[in-house]
């Protein structure tokens, strides 16, 4: 193995140790400690940075990455409880809240184009600091009385239940990373090079769809886990929902 290389593992077994949770040398430091040149140590340096182990902030140096939040994939979950469960309070920033017509989600929905939907649209955050975008539409006319909800800390499927809406108790989820838009880049204080999660939720009660929502989620604060098991399958997604190019 490359010099540089043998350093990157015997870092990579260190961080994960949690060696380095109260601070990740420098480069100058690392030199010293391993008797290595500098071109060395910023080549393993650059490679944990590749594979998301460390980045490089502006005024800090080399950090770990670590994401706050956590969720396991495969369950029904609120965002909210996600958030709150780590001991950090969620809150939320109305962006639109209004009845509205969509095409798109009425095809999810499988109603017609010219079915009425309440649209909740929040800028989600965690210690007050921005987590994520998320945009929501609920059909029915129960879903009316959630324009006088305070959404500022509480959870949508919380209010669904209160108004007597049908709650989601299955559905499916499609994850992709991607570049946000500049107006969510701005919304959740990223950088132009900062990569997040795009979440899309068709949410069912007992077979019948009832919530189409999207989240744009912060990909340096919450991370996506799954647990498998040796002989079972997952059913996979088609690419795009029937009517949707």
């Amino acid at each position: 193995m490359p010099l540089w290389a043998q350093l990157e593992e015997n870092l990579r077994s260190r961080l994960d140790a949690g060696e380095f949770d109260e601070g990740f040398p420098t480069d100058l430091q690392l030199t010293a400690e391993y008797e290595v040149s500098r071109h060395t140590v910023r080549e393993a340096v650059r490679h944990l940075n590749k594979t998301g182990l460390l980045k490089r902030e502006r005024g800090r140096g080399t950090v770990i990455n670590r994401a706050e939040f956590e969720q396991s994939l495969g369950t029904l979950y609120s965002l909210f409880q996600s958030v709150e469960s780590a001991g950090v309070e969620q809150t939320s920033q109305v962006l639109r809240l209004e009845i509205v017509t969509d095409s798109v989600a009425a095809s999810h929905l499988e109603v017609p184009e010219d079915t009425e939907f309440l649209l909740l649209e929040r800028l989600r955050l965690a210690g007050g600091v921005p987590l994520a975008v998320d945009r929501a539409w609920i059909p029915g006319e129960k879903a009316r009385t959630l324009l006088d909800v305070d959404w500022s800390h509480t959870a949508l499927y919380a209010e669904l239940a209160q108004a007597g809406a049908p709650v989601p108790n299955q559905g499916w989820e499609r994850l992709t990373p991607m570049t946000p838009s500049a107006a969510d880049r701005k919304l959740l204080e990223l950088r132009k090079t900062d990569a997040v999660f795009f979440l899309e939720r068709l949410g069912s009660r007992d077979g019948a769809p009832i919530e189409w929502r999207t989240t744009i989620i912060r990909g340096d604060r919450y991370r996506f886990v799954s647990d498998w098991t040796t002989g079972e399958r997952s059913e996979l997604r088609p690419t795009a929902a029937p009517g949707i190019n």
